[in-house]
């Protein structure tokens, strides 16, 4: 009998897998800008971001005009952190997102020269 797993089976095993939430960045290392951002399934925005970027149609213009005058090089997509999962009832995901959110926002405040983002909303699907 053969070990390899369907293809249905395969699917079905990612769809249900737990999604690591938290928070990321996407940093210029020219000048140290950051584009904080957040999400409960990390994996979608990170990978959103990098394509938006090299087809040059991020919603961000600040951000795509430094790519694209910098190049893709001077870019680092990075998970700064994720939430801890609790087998706790009233473990709320959101809510420890959200709390994860405001520790970022207040250590790195990346709004004008520092950052990116235009507001404190940075939450993604």
């Amino acid at each position: 009998m053969d070990n390899k797993k369907s293809r249905r089976e395969l699917h079905r095993e990612y769809a249900e897998r737990v999604k690591p939430a938290g928070v990321y960045q996407v940093m210029n290392l020219a000048n140290g800008k950051v584009l904080l951002g957040s999400s409960l399934n990390l994996e979608g925005p990170l990978n959103r971001h990098g394509f938006m970027l090299k087809i040059g149609s991020h919603t961000n213009k600040a951000l795509q005009q430094d790519w694209n005058e910098l190049g893709a090089e001077k870019f680092t997509f990075e998970i700064l952190e994720e939430v801890k999962q609790k087998d706790d009832p009233n473990f709320n995901l959101e809510e420890e997102l959200t709390l994860l959110e405001m520790v970022w926002l207040e250590k790195l405040q990346p709004f004008g020269e520092r950052g990116y983002n235009l507001n404190e909303r940075i939450r993604e699907a």
